[in-house]
């Protein structure tokens, strides 16, 4: 045997060695600190100081329902076992004492020394402004979502929800994000800002009127400005609303006072295409741009087609999504930029097909939710309190996460048991006082009495429930929450379906139907597969294309009207529903879907809403559900178990000769490529499903092919793998 052949097996021995070593010092010393917090006291937090930075007109405008606040005193421990003794940094959000098995140091020390051996680590802070938060680093002392958390609430209960203690207080893991560096709390938090500039300016003596191309969202910067005097900023999302004065719903009054040229910035975010600023005699400036403000956050699903006009509705409702994805998913950038329920619940969905962002959505979830106890609906509405409960069945179905559910199930409790209690003699939901039942903005729609809508909502948050409580492990509550939701599907067909009508109808006032059929209940009632087949084609040939059905004027309730029948397979139809809607939009230079769009209306009537001239939001997250219906309904893809362990795609072209996409999930992207002739399918995730209609048996290479009768055919894509299937449409 050669020298070197025993020297590299020497070397090879001593590398061995070595990692065996320092390879579980290495792993232990890597335990990352990052800032943490009672659950859900950030997100609170957070939306308070974002939703009261609301103006109209110049003039502050809150929210009109209960705010709830952070707990400004919080307990914080670990018990470390640690092999040697080691130091480690502090930094904290607020007044606070340390302790070490119980034994206080002296003052706000920035750095401790734990012994060698097992010890308690605890840390109290009080803090009113701010969430009282902590960030500890030391090789092995680190804060992160192991520790546990109190606010002294006295009622002891362990992470499995049982009993445990003598001392009677509740300790829960502690909540954290990406606040990982000790210079950046939670405190600290801000979105993400780029220069722009405008794409064109008029400028006349005393004003600019400037152009930045598209509705877009952020500070304006004023460059050059010299003088003293009031300067006057109008924002618009039309040029109209920038040029009047008297009617733009936003403005700045700015007072200055410079002697030598500088550049100032707008306190607080506007939204804006157009930006009209105006000078007092005497006063100068040399130019206008702005700063973008946005979540960094990627996409990670995508749709393109042979049509390029859906191209572009794609585009724009993308466009139209991510400006309305802020600290929360919000309604619209210029009003009201609060987190409503509904609006938001509609977020979740898009996002799980173009972002798959579970931070924006258990941050908006947790905001929306608030504190106990429960004194009103959340934003008031009934129907968005359901919202809340479906949108956490939607959230475990799309990803899986069980922890986020245990952690707040109470929450789910407490607001659950609230809506029960308001039922009426009939075990029926019912507008009461401070009850807002809201449904749609549809004239002449009545919300008096039982209205069938609510109920089917009640039904699909019970069963939210009943799926929580089992992931939680509350036996008894998950009995209870399923007995209820069967017991209210039964009384929902009892007393609303009607034969001759072939539909549910509106609602029942004294016990009684009324003759009204609306299409509300019938939608959701589908997509929540509430109907048997026979139902369903009733509905959808007497409800959904009857013209004689009032219609549905608003981007929100056409978001569902089109799942219900994309879920019906009118995937042809609602492709042209889609272009005359959205496509209508676009057509008018819309840069961002809208609040309501009515093609009846001409010129600036458009801008019309709420009895003001330029009350319409131009950019509202709600019109941009073209991301959801074309990533679920026509490049088809869909989760059939939690976390897309189990999924289906059925892909349906509805008339287009192309198409291909992605779908995101936790493990990465489902891909899909469909042509009237050849679907190429791969999936990093689970075991899915290509169900596809064929003349002719499909064909495939290294797959099995079922046939499931009528023309629908079956092929199982396992995990990792890419499939190319040829068939006749």
């Amino acid at each position: 045997m050669s020298s070197k052949i025993v020297n590299s097996k020497k070397i090879i021995l001593s590398c061995i060695l070595l990692l065996s070593v320092f390879l579980p010092q290495l792993a232990q010393s890597q335990s990352k600190a990052t800032w943490i917090w009672y659950p859900g006291d950030f997100e609170v937090w957070l939306s308070n100081k974002m939703q009261n930075r609301r103006t109209e007109r110049g003039s502050f405008l809150p929210p009109f329902w209960k705010l709830d606040n952070h707990y400004v005193l919080i307990d914080f421990h670990k018990v470390f076992d640690l092999k040697e003794a080691e130091e480690a940094e502090l930094y904290v959000e607020g007044q606070y004492n340390v302790k070490v098995d119980g034994k206080a140091f002296f003052g706000y020390p920035k750095k401790i020394t734990i012994p060698a051996g097992k010890h308690k680590v605890s840390l109290k802070v009080f803090c009113q402004d701010r969430v009282p938060a902590i960030y500890v680093k030391g090789k092995n002392v680190v804060s992160d979502s192991t520790w546990l958390v109190t606010f002294e609430d006295k009622e002891w209960i362990d992470q499995s929800g049982k009993a445990s203690d003598q001392s009677g207080t509740t300790w829960l893991k502690a909540a954290s994000w990406n606040f990982d560096s000790p210079s950046t709390p939670p405190s600290k938090f801000t979105l993400a800002t780029k220069p722009q500039s405008a794409v064109k300016v008029e400028r006349k003596s005393q004003s600019q009127l400037l152009d930045f191309g598209r509705e877009t969202f952020g500070y304006v910067r004023l460059h050059g400005l010299k003088g003293t005097g009031k300067v006057e900023i109008y924002y618009g999302e039309s040029k109209e609303e920038a040029l009047s004065e008297e009617h733009a719903e936003t403005l700045d009054m700015l007072d200055v006072n410079f002697l030598q040229k500088r550049d100032s910035t707008t306190e607080l975010t506007k939204a804006f295409r157009y930006v009209n600023v105006k000078l007092p005699q005497g006063m100068s400036l040399d130019s206008v741009s702005m700063l973008y403000e946005y979540l960094p956050v990627a996409d990670r699903g995508g749709f393109r087609c042979s049509d390029q006009e859906i191209n572009r509705i794609y585009d724009v409702a993308k466009y139209t999504f991510h400006l309305s994805t802020r600290e929360f998913f919000i309604d619209g950038i210029k009003r009201d930029r609060w987190i409503w329920s509904g609006d938001a619940y509609q977020s979740y969905l898009m996002n799980y097909y173009l972002l798959f962002d579970s931070p924006s959505v258990t941050r908006t979830t947790l905001a929306l939710r608030g504190k106990d106890p429960v004194t009103s609906h959340i934003n008031t509405i009934m129907d968005y309190t359901f919202y809340w409960f479906i949108g956490i069945y939607d959230y475990y179905l799309y990803t899986g996460d069980k922890n986020f559910i245990q952690q707040f199930y109470p929450r789910m409790q407490s607001l659950m048991e609230y809506c029960l209690s308001r039922r009426n003699k009939n075990g029926m939901m019912e507008g009461l006082a401070g009850d807002w039942v809201f449904i749609d903005w549809a004239d002449g729609l009545s919300k008096k009495g039982e209205v069938s809508f609510e109920q089917l909502l009640l039904a699909r948050s019970l069963e939210a429930m009943a799926i929580s409580a089992d992931i939680a492990k509350d036996a008894a509550g998950a009995t209870r929450y399923k007995q209820l939701a069967e017991e209210m599907k039964t009384k929902i067909f009892a007393n609303y379906w009607n034969d001759e009508k072939h539909a549910l109808v509106h609602s029942r006032v004294d016990g009684k139907q009324t003759d009204n059929v609306t299409r509300y209940a019938n939608m959701f009632g589908i997509f929540f597969n509430y109907f048997t087949e026979s139902q369903k084609q009733q509905v959808k040939q007497h409800v959904l294309l009857n013209d004689k059905i009032q219609k549905i004027m608003t981007p929100y309730m056409r978001f569902y009207e089109l799942e219900a029948l994309c879920a019906m397979g009118e995937q042809s139809y609602v492709l042209k529903e889609m272009k005359d809607y959205w496509g209508g939009m676009l057509k008018l230079g819309a840069t961002s879907f809208w609040e309501e769009y009515n093609p009846a209306k001409k010129g600036a009537e458009h801008y019309e809403m709420y009895g003001r001239k330029f009350g319409k939001s131009l950019c509202h997250a709600w019109g941009a559900s073209p991301l959801y219906l074309l990533g679920k309904y026509y490049l088809g893809v869909k989760p059939l178990s939690p976390a897309y362990q189990t999924w289906i795609a059925e892909p349906n072209l509805g008339g287009l000769k192309w198409m291909e996409g992605k779908v995101p999930t936790p493990d990465g992207e489902i891909s899909v490529y469909c042509s009237t002739s050849e679907v190429k399918i791969k999936s990093p995730s689970g075991t899915g499903t290509l169900r596809l209609k064929s003349k002719t048996k499909p064909t495939v290479a290294g797959a099995n092919v079922q046939s499931k009768g009528n023309g629908i055919y079956e092929v199982t894509i396992p995990k990792g793998k890419e499939f190319v299937v040829k068939y006749r449409l």
